[in-house]
């Protein structure tokens, strides 16, 4: 057991709780998979300097890990990405479905900007009301709103008769 294991035996604790969880929200906002691991890294290296968990632990993990998002995002050039290098939706157990068909719907969401992304996540895939995600990223919640339902006019755009 390394020294940082034992000064910070709750991080794993934590990461079994919330890793997954905040992966795919950091996929979602990156579009990017091997990105998204490194922004959730970076979140729980950072936690083995706190000498205790912080008291809302998913509020808390959840705005690190969209600051590192959005501080990767900054960091890159603004470019449109019109190839997904590798899939980052998750299958659904069950769920059928030509793989054309996954390929495109990853394509699309991965045109949407990063703040439509982000609420098409939080709104659809986590279950969040508008006015949680409003909370969450310090947006009204009309602006929210507003994401959530360009997000869906440019996925029909993009998908036409597929959805």
């Amino acid at each position: 057991m390394s020294r940082d294991e034992r000064s910070a035996p709750w991080i794993a604790d934590l990461y079994d709780r919330h890793g997954a969880a905040l992966y795919r929200y950091a996929v979602m906002l990156l579009a990017d998979p091997a990105g998204a691991a490194d922004a959730v890294q970076q979140v729980f290296v950072a936690m083995l300097s706190r000498a205790a968990p912080p008291a809302s632990a998913d509020a808390y993990l959840r705005r690190a890990v969209r600051n590192a998002c959005y501080s990767m995002l900054r960091g890159q050039r603004r470019r449109p990405l019109v190839d997904v290098a590798e899939p980052f939706l998750e299958l659904v157990p069950g769920q059928s479905g030509a793989p054309d068909e996954r390929l495109a719907l990853e394509q699309a969401i991965a045109r949407l900007s990063p703040e439509q992304r982000e609420v098409v996540h939080l709104h659809v895939f986590e279950g969040l009301t508008f006015q949680e995600v409003a909370d969450l990223t310090r947006e009204s919640m009309n602006t929210v709103a507003s994401r959530y339902r360009y997000a869906l006019d440019k996925l029909r755009a993009q998908l036409g008769a597929r959805i």
